[in-house]
C-alpha cells in the first residue's frame, strides 16, 4: 500500500543554475582524494595509516575508537600523502593521491549473508556502516543495536540538488537486494520517501511513502515525523537511495562502488551539468574550466546553499553531498540601500519586497543581510519545518541545555539541517545548524 503525504509548510528556493537531467559522459579523475573525519559525526577517529603507505579500495583510512568495527575506508587504490593534524592533534584529513591506473570501484570478497549478524559485518568491513545515520542525535548507529525502523529518502529537495531519478533508473535489481539486507537488520519496516511518479515506487520489501510539498520534503527527519515520529528510546536508521544502491551493488554484485556522480550548479558555474568522480575528489579537478572567469568573488560550497559546507579551489568534496555549488561571495559588492532595497533582484519570502511576486529564478550571493542580534520570537521558524515540533522553544531549550524541556520539544526527532531554511529566513541571523548539533552533542553526552 502507497501512503501520500501533502506538505504545506517550507519552501523552495528558486536560484538559477540546476543542471539539466543528462548522465555524464566524461569520468573525472582527481588528482587526489580526502577523507574528513567531521563529516562522520558521532566516531573518536583512531587513524590507521601513515603517510607513504600504499592502500587499496576498501582498506580502512581511520575507525572508531570506541567501536573499532566502525571504519571509514579509502575510496581509490593510491597512497596516503598526508594525515592532517590541527590544533590538539585533531584530525582535520586523510589525503591520499590515486594510483596512474585509476579506479573507484573493486571486488570486495565476502561470505554468503543469511543472518543478521552476517549482514551487519558486511556492512562494517566494507565501510558501508560509517554510510548509515540513526535518529536521535544524527550519528553513526552502534552495532548490535536494532532500529525500530529504517527510513530512506528517495529524492533530495535542498536547492539545485542532484536527480536521484536519473541515477537511480534500472537499477531496482540492486536496490531490492540492498532491502533484503537492511530488513535482516531490523525488527520494523523499511519506509522509501518518494516523489509521485517515482523508478522506486514497486521495490520489494518496502514501504513507500509519496511526499508533496515544498522544501524540506526530502529530510530524513521531515518524513520520519509524517510517517511513525520518533519517540524517547527509539531507535531509527535512516539512508539515502544513493547508499541503498552502493549496498545494494555490494550485495548483489561483490562490488564495493566508491564512484559518485556530482552536480555541479549555481549562477557562478558556466554551464551546469553532472560529472563522475570518485569520492572526496580534489575540489580544483572538479571544477576546473567549469566556473565563471569573471572578477567577482566566488563562494564555493560542497553541497546545496542552505547546509553545504563552504570550501575554496583546494578544498574537497564533502560526505555526504554529490552537489557542488558555485555563488557570488557578496563581499566586493555595494548595493544602494544594502538589506533594505526593494530591487526585484532581490529574492525573498516577505510580501514587502517585490521579488516575493515573481517567479522567475534569482543568483543570490552569500551575505546575510543584516547583523546578529539577540532571538526575535517571530513565528517565522514554524511556517518553515513541517514537524509537529515549536522550533523556536526548542532553539531556546538548546541553548539554556534545559535537558527536560529539549525532550519534551522533541530534540530526538530532529537533525541540524532540518532548521537549514529556519536559519536562512531568521531574522536574528543566528547559527541554528550549528545550536542544533551543539546540543544533541551536548545530550548524547550527557544521557550516554
Amino acid at each position: 500500500m502507497v501512503k501520500n503525504v501533502r506538505l504545506k509548510k517550507g519552501l523552495d528556493i528558486r536560484i538559477r543554475g540546476e543542471a539539466p537531467a543528462i548522465l555524464p559522459q566524461k569520468f573525472i579523475t582527481p588528482e587526489s582524494i580526502a577523507l574528513i573525519p567531521d563529516d562522520y559525526t558521532g566516531i573518536t577517529p583512531k587513524v590507521d595509516v601513515k603517510e607513504g603507505d600504499k592502500v587499496k579500495i576498501g582498506d580502512p583510512l581511520f575507525h572508531d575508537k570506541k567501536f573499532p568495527d566502525i571504519k571509514v575506508v579509502s575510496p581509490v587504490n593510491g597512497t596516503v600523502s598526508a594525515v592532517v593534524r590541527g590544533e590538539r592533534r585533531k584530525l582535520e584529513r586523510i589525503v591520499v593521491t590515486p594510483e596512474k591506473e585509476f579506479s573507484a570501484s573493486a571486488k570486495f570478497d565476502f561470505e554468503k549473508v543469511s543472518d543478521p549478524t552476517r549482514a551487519q559485518q558486511l556492512l562494517l568491513d566494507s565501510g558501508m556502516w560509517a554510510w548509515l545515520r540513526q535518529r536521535p542525535y544524527n550519528v553513526i548507529p552502534e552495532p548490535g543495536v536494532t532500529p525500530r525502523d529504517i527510513f530512506v529518502t528517495g529524492f533530495d529537495s535542498a536547492p539545485l540538488a542532484p536527480d536521484y531519478e536519473m541515477l537511480l533508473k534500472g537499477h531496482k535489481d540492486e536496490l531490492e537486494a540492498a532491502v533484503k539486507l537492511l530488513s535482516m537488520l531490523t525488527s520494523g519496516s523499511i519506509y522509501i520517501g518518494i516523489r509521485s511518479g517515482s523508478c522506486l515506487t514497486e521495490i520489494e520489501g518496502t514501504e513507500t511513502v509519496i511526499f508533496e510539498g515544498p522544501h524540506p520534503a526530502g529530510n530524513p527527519s521531515v518524513q520520519i515525523c509524517n510517517v511513525k515520529p520518533v519517540n524517547k528510546g527509539d531507535i531509527v536508521w535512516t539512508l539515502d537511495a544513493l547508499t541503498l544502491l552502493r549496498i545494494g551493488k555490494l550485495v548483489k554484485n561483490n562490488i564495493l562502488d566508491m564512484t559518485t556522480t556530482v552536480a555541479l550548479t549555481g549562477c557562478e558555474v558556466t554551464e551546469p551539468h553532472y560529472v563522475s568522480t570518485a569520492v572526496g575528489c580534489d575540489m580544483s579537478t572538479l571544477t576546473k574550466g567549469d566556473i565563471n572567469d569573471d572578477i567577482i568573488h566566488h563562494r564555493i560550497i560542497s553541497g546545496n546553499v542552505l547546509t553545504g559546507h563552504p570550501t575554496s579551489l583546494e578544498g574537497y568534496l564533502r560526505y555526504p553531498y554529490n552537489q557542488i555549488t558555485v555563488i557570488a561571495e557578496g563581499d566586493d559588492y555595494a548595493e544602494f540601500m544594502g538589506w533594505a532595497s526593494l530591487s526585484p533582484q532581490k529574492m525573498s519570502i516577505s510580501r514587502s519586497f517585490p521579488g516575493h511576486f515573481t517567479k522567475k529564478l534569482f543568483c543570490p550571493d552569500a551575505r546575510i543581510l543584516g547583523g546578529r542580534r539577540a532571538m526575535i520570537m517571530s513565528g517565522l521558524y514554524e511556517k518553515m519545518l513541517p514537524m509537529d515540533i515549536l522550533p523556536e522553544f526548542l532553539i531556546k531549550a538548546i541553548l539554556a541545555k534545559d535537558i527536560d524541556k529539549m525532550e519534551q520539544l522533541g530534540i530526538y526527532e530532529v537533525a541540524p539541517e532540518d532548521f537549514a531554511l529556519c536559519e536562512y529566513v531568521d531574522p536574528s541571523k543566528l547559527e541554528l545548524q550549528k545550536i542544533v548539533r551543539d546540543g544533541l552533542e551536548y545530550m548524547r553526552k550527557e544521557l550516554n
